[in-house]
């Protein structure tokens, strides 16, 4: 047992302690904890996070984690009886709610390794949560239910660690659920993500009879006993799993040999494999993201927690087995640059700004510095703004809890205050170095609903409070709508907005009403248009001059979400520094389609040739004629609305499958996949997001509320023509009707 002594706000004794044999042994470890922030071994560190589908027990497992490594003194659970909750729900919302809507760092120490832990969200309305902690992150843990297995959110976590190329520990957490199969979760794992995985450990007993855990690379039977599950009892492996456990085993070294050249010259030669040569293996393949080792256990219970810890510091990265890059601008062009993370003021310091959260003493901003150190009253320049700050304040993070600390080094994860910048910047202790690093993906937001507030008189602490949400959020968008005359709100779902509409009336006593969501529809070309456009005005003196020639064509339907702009012009006739206004006047004009007043997507603007005016031609007037030549395209093209598809997963009993099944393909839905386990049914479907408002209520009214649903964006596809037609109709009629009220008033 690793730490056993919580530094909370004074030195108690943690219950791990009413067992006498571990006192003496650990109490040495005190001055460690209380030495956290000192200077450590790079290979001592560890960066990791909790990623998974929507209740399949992440912030269940991270409290455990901190429980076992003394981080804390209790544990709660995420809907406890106490009305505490989990240390990593800090918010109200979530405690209430028992779901993670932001995502929490804490730090902690097992068996003298440092520990960085991020906790994320489930829901696919916070995704956005997961982006930014995997972005900054050197490993991650994806847990699995052993009932639900691998459900439309493990995808997407599974999607962006291969963004940012995570390498990850797989965790098949309630084994003790009615229900539970670990074999069939393994085949998801392998069928539906495609990981090269195989178990390390197998279960004793299942549901109400699970007991404890196989190690099938030290080859004992491992039990968790105590109140707690704090003493893990090793054994012998029991006679009647024997058989199974030498199998398993064989299999995990085949699987390794596969992918690792080491150890696949050892299964070759016939030699003799030991414990050390399957762990190295493992490190190795994990690292290369070939082999993805298979953890079990469940958190709730207590069991497994322990060896996966030691699991996470035998074969995820330290921050020196991670190659980090940063991007270099100079008169050659932009270079990458590899970042050196050795802890020591060697290097000039690099940090990433991951997260903005409006704290109690001003902004809060999250980092991880890659390169170099920092230490309190030193400065920092953003190399987005190239402004100079100064750090006033240095704390790490334990949940809503601060600590401070006088100096960070590369790999840690830490939070200064006062910081003006924006989520995804970069700072650096040299201006000379003109570096940034790649910034976070950001997925466009999939509904829009109007937003007013109830009482006039709360319109400044509105204003205040979406500031700071979009500024903290970039999923979640404010704008005002001049057309229809009403401010909206655009997000990733339903949930998403309604959790900041709650919080603005918790947070900054100000209630508001929600419209109707509104879909984000794309307008888009059929087929190519040629456009030939002058502008051309005279006034006295100085004119304006610009002719644009060229094609704005559909791009391919894999790239239907993207609007390109592309400079093909040979010689002098555009001289290239008008270029940059051609495509700032396509941009702009890209904001708002004719057919029904939403943005453009799935076009590409082709300059070809042009002309100028060597006194009156400006970067003006091309952005004129860029205009012009869009509103030409508008009146003369052939144009289509696309409307956003949503992957929708939906579980229920299997008596209801037959109904379910209907509802979806009523609201035109695209029965994809079905997957029928213990008395369960998972219905995969793709079905337009304009017909899945109101679907949950009508869910749960069916089948009795045992049905639940998730569902996440999955492309942008051509509407059918009745609802392009209504969706035209009513864009004209709400215009027809701003233009009669315009016409009263004058």
């Amino acid at each position: 047992m690793s730490i056993i002594i919580s530094l909370q706000h004074n030195i108690k004794l943690h219950p791990l302690l009413s067992h006498t044999s571990y006192v003496w042994k650990n109490l040495r470890l005190l001055s460690s904890y209380m030495k956290y922030a000192e200077h450590k071994p790079l290979e001592k560190i560890r960066n990791i996070g909790i990623s998974a589908h929507i209740d399949s027990g992440k912030t269940t497992l991270t409290e455990r984690i901190l429980y076992y490594t003394g981080r804390i003194e209790k544990m709660h659970e995420v809907k406890g009886k106490d009305n505490v909750g989990a240390t990593m729900d800090s918010m109200e919302l979530e405690r209430q709610r028992g779901i993670t809507i932001q995502s929490a760092a804490t730090y902690t120490l097992w068996k003298d390794y440092n520990i960085n832990i991020i906790d994320t969200p489930g829901h696919v309305d916070f995704t956005i949560e997961v982006e930014r902690a995997l972005r900054v992150l050197d490993g991650a843990i994806l847990v699995l239910c052993a009932v639900g297995g691998v459900q439309s959110q493990s995808i997407t976590v599974d999607r962006q660690m291969k963004r940012y190329k995570v390498p990850c520990l797989a965790f098949i957490n309630k084994l003790d659920r009615m229900g539970a199969n670990h074999l069939r979760i393994l085949e998801q794992l392998q069928g539906k993500l495609k990981h090269n995985a195989a178990f390390v450990q197998l279960p004793i007993g299942l549901e109400s009879d699970n007991k404890g855990i196989i190690d099938l690379i030290s080859q004992k039977a491992l039990y968790f006993e105590g109140n707690f599950g704090e003493i893990v009892r090793e054994d012998d492996i029991p006679a009647n799993m024997r058989t199974e456990a030498q199998d398993r085993r064989q299999e995990l070294i085949e699987k390794l040999s596969n992918v690792d050249e080491k150890l696949g010259d050892m299964y070759l030669n016939e030699a003799k494999v030991l414990e050390t040569d399957i762990k190295d293996a493992i490190r190795r393949s994990c690292i290369k993201r070939t082999f993805t080792p298979v953890f079990l256990g469940t958190a709730l219970k207590n069991r497994g927690v322990q060896p996966l810890l030691d699991g996470v510091l035998d074969y995820l990265p330290n921050p020196g087995e991670v190659e980090n890059y940063a991007l270099q601008e100079d008169n050659n062009g932009t270079t990458k640059v590899l970042l050196n993370s050795e802890r020591s003021n060697n290097f000039p310091f690099v940090g990433l700004a991951f997260k903005l959260e409006a704290g109690k003493f001003g902004q809060l901003t999250y980092f991880r510095c890659y390169q170099g150190t920092l230490r309190k009253g030193e400065f920092l320049y953003n190399s987005r703004t190239k402004k100079k700050v100064r750090v006033q304040k240095l704390v790490r993070l334990h949940a809503n809890q601060m600590e401070d600390v006088t100096e960070i080094y590369a790999g840690d994860i830490f939070a200064l205050f006062g910081i003006d910048c924006a989520s995804g910047d970069t700072f650096i202790s040299n201006t000379n170095l003109n570096l940034s690093m790649e910034s976070i993906y950001v997925p466009e937001p999939v509904v829009s609903m109007s937003i007013q507030v109830k009482d006039t008189k709360n319109r400044e602490v509105f204003a205040k409070g979406i500031s700071r949400f979009t500024k903290e959020d970039p999923t979640f968008r404010y704008a005002y709508d001049a057309d229809n005359k009403e401010s909206l709100v655009s997000g990733m779902g339903e949930l998403h907005l309604e959790i900041y509409a709650q919080r603005l009336e918790r947070e900054y006593n100000c209630p508001i009403i929600l419209g109707k969501p509104k879909v984000s529809f794309r307008e888009t070309l059929r087929t190519p248009f040629k456009f030939d456009y002058l502008h051309k005005k005279q006034s006295g003196g100085a004119g304006q001059f610009a002719r644009v020639i060229g094609i704005v064509e559909p791009l391919p339907p894999e790239r239907n979400t993207e609007v390109v702009f592309a400079d093909e012009t040979v010689g002098t006739n555009v001289p290239k520094q008008f270029i940059p206004g051609v495509e700032r006047g396509f941009r702009f004009m890209c904001e708002k389609g004719l057919l029904s007043g939403h943005k453009l997507a799935g076009i590409k603007f082709r300059l070809i040739d042009g002309m100028h005016h060597c006194v009156d031609s400006s970067e003006f007037a091309f952005f004129l004629a860029a205009q012009g030549a869009m509103r030409d395209a508008f009146m003369n093209g052939f144009w289509q609305l696309l409307e956003p598809i949503m992957l929708v997963e939906v579980t229920v009993p299997l008596e209801y499958q037959g109904t379910v099944t209907a509802q979806l393909t009523k609201r035109r839905g695209l029965i994809n996949d079905t997957d029928a386990s213990e008395g369960w049914v998972v219905l995969t479907a793709e079905v337009p997001l304009n017909n899945m408002f109101g679907y949950i209520g009508e869910l749960r009214s069916t089948t009795q509320g045992k049905g639940e649903y998730t569902m996440e964006y999955a492309r942008y596809t051509p509407c059918l023509p009745e609802v392009e037609e209504q969706v035209i109709r009513e864009y004209r009629i709400a215009n027809n009707i701003v233009c009669e009220a315009q016409k009263s008033k004058n």
